[in-house]
């Protein structure tokens, strides 16, 4: 049976050069859609969960393009709530080699930014739902978007619903104080926390041992504040993806997780050129959430993860625009990249 999972945030508007193009050079913008937990739901809705997005965006046509967008790849946009002045705008400028890319935001008055509690019905949308996720840059957008997360987690834990959390730190959306000050009493509802070692310590107070800015992704760096995580907050699973970033083309891959008795390291994946890296973490945690909510095991799930990760990191856009059964044939082994005939 299918399972029905939640998620609650941002859709925005992308503009990114084509190519690899500046900023100051270009005359003009490709146009995509995407954010966070929009991405996770399309993930969802491509390995055949009931992926259902929750957001407020404008009643006018680029309000409707970003709905028309998530419908295009079959998520449920029926608890969308349409009013407010505007869609939230980001640009994206692609690095390559030792140049990084770089994101503007224009996401002031966005419509979900400015959305109270009473646009949703959360008891409506958690009712029958398996898993709700939602990630820190909501919270960060505004304090009425924190509050929308805050009762959207406690439906969903009335409903006996999963909550995961990617705890996603934006450094141009809010300071480590602020961040801490929401996020920590939030996380009494989550069952399943993701999130790096940056966004552990700036989002939570965590820090690992290893420096990972250096190349350092030793596991063993991982397992105490894993433990600390869980001891503090009661998580089911403390999850971690671990990137080594050799440049903006190229970088290393893979997670580990910990149910409370066992940690699990993946395979790594040698990512050699980076096609687009934006919504990498949202496609590993649309696999790990699929395979986690079908009764996989952690290690089956935290293989997918990856292995759907990296191959989000070949697609354009913020959309991860693969199936299960490529995922499958990746994390099995077949990453050979020849003609599939």
């Amino acid at each position: 049976m299918e399972k029905r999972i939640v998620t609650l945030g941002e859709i925005m508007l992308r503009l990114s050069t084509s190519g690899n193009s500046r900023f100051v050079q270009s005359d003009s913008f490709e146009v995509n859609y995407g954010g966070g937990e929009a991405n996770v739901a399309v993930s969802c809705a491509n390995y055949g969960d009931n992926a259902c997005f929750v957001t407020k965006l404008p009643a006018h046509e680029i309000g409707q393009a970003a709905v028309n967008a998530l419908r295009r790849y079959g998520v449920d946009t029926g608890y969308i709530a349409r009013g407010g002045e505007r869609v939230g705008i980001y640009y994206l400028e692609s690095g390559s080699a030792m140049r990084p890319s770089k994101v503007i935001y224009d996401r002031a008055h966005s419509s979900i930014s400015e959305a109270k509690v009473s646009d949703f019905d959360f008891e409506a949308i958690m009712c029958g739902a398996d898993w709700f996720h939602w990630t820190g840059i909501t919270p960060a957008i505004s304090d009425q978007a924190a509050a929308l997360v805050e009762a959207a987690c406690k439906a969903a834990k009335k409903h006996g619903v999963t909550v995961s959390c990617d705890l996603n730190f934006r450094k141009k959306l809010w300071t480590s104080a602020k961040a801490q000050s929401i996020m920590r009493p939030l996380m009494q509802y989550v069952d399943v926390c993701i999130g790096n070692e940056e966004d552990a310590e700036l989002c939570l107070g965590f820090k690992p041992s290893s420096d990972v800015s250096k190349g350092q992704t030793d596991a063993a760096g991982y397992k105490g504040i894993f433990k600390e995580m869980m001891e503090t907050f009661g998580f089911k699973y403390v999850v971690s993806t671990l990137r080594e970033s050799f440049s903006a083309s190229h970088n290393g891959w893979k997670a580990m997780i910990y149910d409370g008795k066992e940690f699990y390291e993946s395979r790594r994946y040698d990512i050699n050129p980076i096609v687009d890296r934006v919504g990498g973490g949202d496609s590993f945690a649309g696999g790990l959430i699929h395979c986690l909510a079908n009764g996989k095991s952690q290690g089956e799930a935290l293989e997918f993860a990856v292995a759907a990760s990296a191959l989000k990191h070949t697609i354009p856009g913020d959309f991860n625009l693969v199936s299960e059964s490529e995922v499958m044939a990746l994390a099995g082994g077949d990453g050979s990249g020849r003609v599939q005939r």
